[in-house]
């Protein structure tokens, strides 16, 4: 009987467990809100981006493209929806001049970031089993081209494939730990046809880097290219503050799974 009681309590505190686990993945709220232009046009079937903030800096897409936590679609009001777990957001919005793709912004695409009276990045917080209409943000101009500003932090290099040529197409992403698995926190924009790439940064530090044609999950396309900086095992990128660490090949391989099909 003591032995059966005892695995009673054993199966019980698994239930409770289970439960807490379950309960603690549900603490999500949801934020509602309508992103516009400069001019008040809405941002018609651009996407917004989430932007937790104690997963990484505000974002700052002049300075640093920061990987965003969540994404959401915007409709052709340029309202939108989210579940989000409880915490607190930074906000930003795209619409693209072409086709509608996940990534740092190009030149031409309408780009916001919610800001507060000073111009700072405001921050929005979401309640556990709540909802929040941020009401209507606006302020979306285009986004002008990436230039090197004095000052700023990042990684620079070359992307080569299998047969050592430049690889065109495809982003960069920094990550903390060399494992690199899950969100990354900074992306370079896509190499251009030279295979060159510049990793924007908003800080110094030691980051390990990966390079893939997707930007999201999930296994790549068959054929793509995917790499990490270092020769046998992942090499962190040593930064300094306001300098550019250059001279970093990554050497990609063709996926030869069966990922997606091209």
């Amino acid at each position: 009987m003591r032995i059966a009681c005892r695995g009673l309590i054993a199966a019980g505190l698994v239930l409770l467990l289970a439960g807490a686990g379950i309960a603690a993945e549900r603490q999500t709220g949801t934020l509602t809100g309508k992103l516009a232009q400069k001019n008040g046009a809405p941002l018609s079937g651009g996407l917004v981006f989430f932007f937790n903030q104690v997963s990484g800096p505000p974002p700052s897409p002049e300075e640093y493209w920061r990987v965003p936590d969540e994404i959401a679609d915007l409709d052709n009001d340029g309202r939108f929806s989210a579940e989000l777990l409880e915490g607190t957001y930074f906000v930003g919005a795209i619409q693209r001049m072409g086709a509608k793709e996940v990534g740092p912004p190009i030149e031409g695409d309408l780009f916001l970031v919610g800001r507060d009276p000073q111009g700072k990045p405001r921050t929005f917080t979401v309640k556990a089993g709540q909802q929040q209409d941020l009401g209507t943000i606006a302020g979306a101009l285009p986004f002008g081209k990436t230039t090197v500003r004095p000052g700023t932090t990042g990684i620079e290099g070359v992307v080569v494939g299998p047969e050592g040529k430049p690889v065109v197409g495809v982003f960069v992403f920094a990550f903390l730990t060399p494992a690199m698995v899950g969100r990354p926190l900074f992306v370079s924009e896509k190499t251009g046809p030279d295979g060159r790439f510049l990793l924007r940064l908003a800080e110094g530090g030691e980051y390990y880097l990966k390079a893939k044609e997707l930007y999201g999950g999930g296994p790549p396309r068959q054929g793509g290219i995917i790499g990490a900086y270092g020769d046998d095992e992942p090499k962190a990128v040593k930064v300094k503050s306001g300098a550019i660490a250059k001279g970093i090949s990554i050497k990609g391989l063709r996926f030869p799974g069966q990922g997606r099909k091209p």
